[in-house]
């Protein structure tokens, strides 16, 4: 199960001083080729990669039928074959066996949201590995020797996930973790005898515990006063350290080791962002860690014989995201998504420092050049408090063809728009409106202080926040200042309810893409499995006190 924490918390909904506002770049403005909604919301949509035990395919899905299937390629060309042909269940690629050409793939049932767990046999028939109704489930990783994998499921208590361990032959499980103090996140050791799982509190502060799966005990890891975040991510692969995530002592995440026979804990690497996610390779030849540095993903591959980065090619503009290392530690694969360039898979091999491009995703009936690069850009707002946004103009705004605008509000609470490809925004640049995305306080990204700055404040601080987020956009010379609107969806369409409700005269327009409007309603609509993520939301985000 995810880690019902900040990250997760952004997965489910997902005065101005002008004169110190980071300010627009200026182009040459020129005239692009319009195209339609529908051309560019076709653009494919890959991810799920892994890589197959003799290092010779890929697996991975894509939505390019309309539905999402699983595929398999050869891991240097782009010559797909379906592995499932779904036209109505969503299907997403897990992982291959560790020692055949078996496929792990995870499908819901017309949207529901309640994924089981299937494997395709060699002989390309498919079992369902966690029969039952009503029931979600998800893989949680391979023992070190692929004899086993380990399954959670909330077959027992919706919302409860349990653990189990499948034997990778006859698919006999067995019960190694029984979770009855609402655990989640779980990582589980590759020895399989200890498993990390956490205790959410808040969007803010939770515990890390470790279970040992022989004498069923269970230790508190997380020994601190206030508020901090933990989130286990990997162990060693001897299995005598856990690699983990903390802003102990910190305004950000940064990823520690903690020694299990000891109890010691030692930064590992520090920056002045969150780091995403760390995890090593199979034998732990490279260590991977992520960054959100000013809402790009960086990537850092190192390789732990020296101690050194690894070089990667030089690749177009975007980032590296959804890192994979093969079990011979040869190959890597990833995700380059790029403002102007939806996600594509490339594969690389250790040996050359080669990369080859496997998909090419963008809808081929719309040329790159007329797509536009988002610019990041801060403004400050009524009490001072930097806004961070990102900022897309039509190649053909000017100061003497002014454009309308719309500010953007992204889900959450505690979400955060990022650098990268969205059809919805280039098709509204393509047709003329200028888009800023503003992360408002209570953004994750730019450290717990400014995470938690809307605490119990939401239609007040960050809905002001986006109204001076139109006045930034006001202040540019290309911007029409009587068209300006705002847009969001899930909490940024609860913001332009808000807007509309408490600031009517703000804004020319307000576009409601499902968005809250009632939060006691929405509440009581959370999945019984979201279940910790409710309650930290109500009492850290949305709990009002007398």
């Amino acid at each position: 199960m995810k880690s019902i924490t900040r990250i997760s918390a952004l997965l489910f909904l997902s005065s101005l001083c002008l004169a110190q506002a980071s300010p627009a770049k200026t182009q040459t403005p020129r005239t692009p080729k319009q195209y339609s909604i529908e051309q560019f919301l076709t653009t494919e949509r890959v991810g799920g990669v892994s890589i197959s035990f003799d290092d010779k395919n890929l697996l991975y899905h894509s939505n390019k039928t309309g539905v999402f299937n699983v595929y398999t390629t050869p891991i240097n060309a782009n010559s797909p074959r379906s592995i499932t042909n779904s036209a109505q269940q969503t299907t997403y690629a897990v992982s291959y066996f560790p020692h055949d050409n078996r496929v792990l793939f995870t499908q819901d049932q017309g949207g529901n949201e309640l994924n089981h767990l299937y494997v395709q046999e060699a002989n390309g028939n498919a079992r369902d590995l966690t029969p039952g109704a009503k029931l979600k489930a998800a893989f949680e990783g391979w023992s070190r020797d692929g004899s086993s994998f380990y399954v959670s499921t909330n077959e027992r208590d919706p919302k409860a996930f349990d653990m189990y361990r499948y034997n990778s032959k006859d698919y006999v499980r067995e019960l190694v973790f029984k979770n009855e103090g609402a655990y989640d996140d779980f990582k589980v050791d590759p020895a399989g005898r200890y498993i990390a799982v956490h205790k959410t509190d808040t969007t803010t502060n939770n515990d890390m515990f470790l279970y040992d799966v022989q004498s069923k005990q269970l230790k508190k890891l997380s020994q601190h006063e206030g508020e901090m975040l933990t989130e286990a991510q990997d162990f060693t692969p001897d299995g005598k350290q856990l690699l983990y995530l903390t802003n102990a002592g910190s305004e950000f995440m940064y990823p520690a080791m903690y020694e299990l026979s000891t109890g010691k804990a030692t930064p590992l690497e520090k920056a002045n962002w969150d780091y995403m996610y760390g995890f090593f390779s199979k034998n732990g030849r490279y260590r991977v860690t992520a960054i959100n540095e000013d809402a790009r993903t960086k990537i850092n591959v190192i390789d732990n014989k020296t101690n050194q980065p690894v070089t990667l090619p030089k690749l177009p503009s975007g980032d590296i995201t959804g890192v994979v290392i093969s079990d011979s530690e040869k190959k890597m694969a990833f995700l380059l998504n790029g403002d102007t360039s939806p996600s594509n898979i490339y594969s690389y091999d250790f040996a050359s420092g080669t990369a080859v491009k496997i998909t090419d995703t963008l809808n081929p009936q719309i040329a790159q050049v007329d797509l536009v690069e988002g610019e990041v850009v801060r403004y400050k707002s009524f009490d001072g408090l930097e806004i961070p946004s990102i900022l897309w103009m039509p190649q053909n705004a000017s100061a003497t063809s002014k454009v309308p605008a719309l500010v953007d509000v992204h889900g959450g609470p505690g979400g955060q728009t990022r650098k990268g490809y969205s059809g919805v925004v280039q098709y509204l640049v393509n047709h003329g409106y200028a888009v800023l995305a503003v992360n408002n306080r209570g953004s994750s990204g730019y450290g717990k202080t400014f995470f938690v700055a809307d605490d119990q404040k939401h239609g007040r601080e960050p809905l002001w926040d986006c109204v001076e987020g139109k006045k930034y956009l006001q202040s540019l010379d290309s911007i029409d200042k009587d068209k300006v609107g705002i847009l969001g969806g899930s909490y940024g369409g609860y913001m332009v309810l808000a807007a509309l409700t408490f600031k009517p005269e703000e804004f020319a327009v307000g576009v409601d893409l499902f968005g809250v409007a009632n939060w006691v309603r929405t509440l009581k609509s959370i999945p019984p499995w979201w279940e910790s993520f409710r309650k930290a939301l109500y009492f850290a985000k949305l709990y009002i006190r007398s």
